[in-house]
């Protein structure tokens, strides 16, 4: 606020996480304007129809009086208003009109989640040609910047070290700065891994491990085998989700849990599991419709456990008492991640964490491994690796967000035969926590992690972590220090899978460690130590290239001691 009033620029972009009050932030911008009468009329553009409404609610608080059913060619509203919310779609349906409304008055437009302005060449056009003449453009997003390469309206871009065109935001604020003021939660990741069996187009039974390196086909199948409502592994992991609802309500008691789903038939069948479960009714949410907004809002609202929802984990859908979620979508790609975790940070008061329950999928452990990382949009640069951060998204993204039905053809013709659930590790603060061996659904080793209490500081989560898997280690020592002498426990060679991921714990061990000491995010180390050992991601390195990196961040450690 201080900088905006201060510099009263024409055009001011926010860069801010889910969940920072960005909402907070333009309507006092728009209150202040109004007030001093630098502007008379306000317009709010957002991605949704339930956002629209959303913004309305928010604006009348602060007693501005905003209009969400305008329609672009309507041309009127009621005196009663001091301005409208519209969205992205309804400006490109009739941008003249809204450039002659925003000509007639002094206008501050608010530009909610800007990166949407490039959804469709439609889109950004009729932003510029509506608002061109507005008086002042307030601009706010919370996930990283378009993967594509065509400009953002009203975004400066500047050339970095390697000359590429940047975007240039006027303040930033990331999660690690919030995580610090205590404005967002600390999200606690628990990856389930597992058995999974299916059956080709061909004909063909195969079987494999969630999480482990797999071919991209492969990984596709293995994740819908385990999102199958008919498999074990979805109930199994929704019955861990709901014991950590049950932990947290009771710090918390009206926190309330999502579950993500990728279609309609999905969504129906996990309400149908939960409310086995649970006992309770289950709040399902289909679509951005009138009705689905109302159900949002009603559970919003209430104290009832959970939600099921399809599309509507869009930017900005406000539940904050949202705590624990279940990832049961196909969807894997950087912004849509951003988004749906955004849902589960918004802090309330000090002390409550966020719980997301993950498949053990190695792009889906990367982003939670780098939630802090911050992204600019890139202008001009070539992709040429579909595990980029950068890789082209959006007709993922816009199948996850028009769509409701799964496509048979997206990923090929197969059935699943079986899926079994696996407790794997919890990713937290660029650190992995579990215990050595497999680790059943149900067992002591699973709730050492379920039963984390729900009111706790960001430190003291890290510390419980540390210390639960520090304190079965021991008692599995001292257990094998009691045995009569000569008696020795049967001999169980590690699997691959166990390996992989003590050595991966041991590294974002050490890498959390570095963050500690050097202030460095741990996705830049991690990316330093790519450049220095070579290989891919640490979620699907070889022992050998995990073993390298292991040795070099201590070498580093070592250095910077002696120095």
């Amino acid at each position: 606020m201080r900088q905006y009033l201060e510099t009263s620029p024409k055009d001011f972009l926010v860069v801010a996480t889910p969940g920072a009050g960005k909402t907070t932030f333009a309507l006092s911008v728009a209150k202040e304007l109004l007030e001093r009468r630098v502007v008379d009329r306000l317009v709010i553009v957002a991605p949704t129809e339930h956002l629209k409404v959303q913004w309305a609610a928010a604006a009348a608080k602060v007693n501005i009086p905003i209009d969400p059913a305008y329609a672009a060619g309507q041309g009127r509203t009621s005196k009663e208003y001091v301005g409208i919310a519209v969205t992205y779609a309804g400006v490109a349906v009739n941008p003249l009109a809204m450039r002659i409304r925003t000509e007639r008055f002094r206008t501050l437009v608010i530009l909610d989640e800007l990166h949407h302005a490039g959804d469709a060449m439609s889109w950004g056009e009729g932003v510029l040609e509506a608002f061109g003449p507005a008086s002042r453009r307030l601009a706010l997003t919370g996930t990283p910047f378009r993967s594509d390469v065509n400009p953002i309206p009203f975004v400066t871009y500047a050339p970095g070290g390697d000359g590429v065109p940047r975007s240039v935001a006027d303040f930033t604020y990331g999660y690690q700065h919030a995580l610090a003021d205590h404005v967002v939660r600390p999200v606690m990741f628990l990856a389930y891994s597992g058995e999974m069996q299916w059956r080709t187009r061909a004909g063909d039974e195969v079987a494999a491990r969630l999480g482990e390196p797999l071919t991209k086909d492969m990984t596709a199948h293995a994740l819908r085998t385990a999102l199958d409502p008919q498999g074990s592994w979805m109930p199994s992991v929704l019955e861990a989700a709901d014991k950590r609802l049950s932990e947290v309500r009771r710090h918390v008691p009206d926190a309330g849990g999502l579950v993500i789903a990728t279609d309609q038939d999905s969504a129906r069948a996990y309400a149908k599991l939960l409310k086995q479960i649970s006992g309770e009714s289950v709040t399902v949410v289909l679509s951005d419709e009138k009705a689905a907004s109302k159900r949002i809002s009603e559970f919003a609202e209430g104290d009832s456990r959970w939600m099921v929802a399809v599309r509507m984990v869009s930017e900005g859908v406000d539940v904050p008492r949202l705590a624990v979620g279940v990832w049961a979508t196909t969807t894997s790609t950087p912004l849509f991640f951003a988004q749906a975790v955004g849902r589960f940070v918004r802090a309330r008061k000090r002390g409550e964490t966020a719980s997301v329950f993950l498949p053990s999928v190695p792009r889906l452990l990367e982003f939670a491994s780098e939630l802090e990382v911050q992204r600019d949009h890139v202008l001009g640069r070539k992709i040429t690796d579909e595990d980029d951060i950068f890789a082209a998204e959006e007709d993922m993204l816009a199948r996850a967000n028009a769509s409701e039905t799964a496509s048979a053809e997206e990923l090929g013709t197969f059935e699943s035969l079986g899926s079994a659930a696996v407790f794997d590790r919890v990713l937290y603060d660029g650190g992995e926590f579990g215990h050595e061996g497999e680790v059943s659904v149900g067992s002591e080793e699973e709730m050492d992690f379920l039963g984390i209490p729900g009111l706790l500081d960001a430190d003291q989560v890290r510390d419980l972590l540390q210390t639960r898997q520090s304190e079965r280690a021991q008692k599995k020592r001292a257990a094998a220090a009691s045995r009569p002498a000569g008696e020795t426990a049967p001999r169980v060679e590690a699997t691959a899978h166990e390996q992989l991921a003590v050595l991966r714990r041991e590294l974002n061990g050490l890498v959390a460690a570095w963050n500690h000491r050097t202030g460095q995010p741990h996705g830049v180390t991690h990316a330093a130590l790519r450049r220095d050992c070579g290989g891919p991601p640490a979620a699907v390195a070889t022992a050998e290239q995990l073993r390298s990196r292991i040795d070099r961040i201590r070498d580093w450690a070592d250095e910077r001691r002696s120095g």
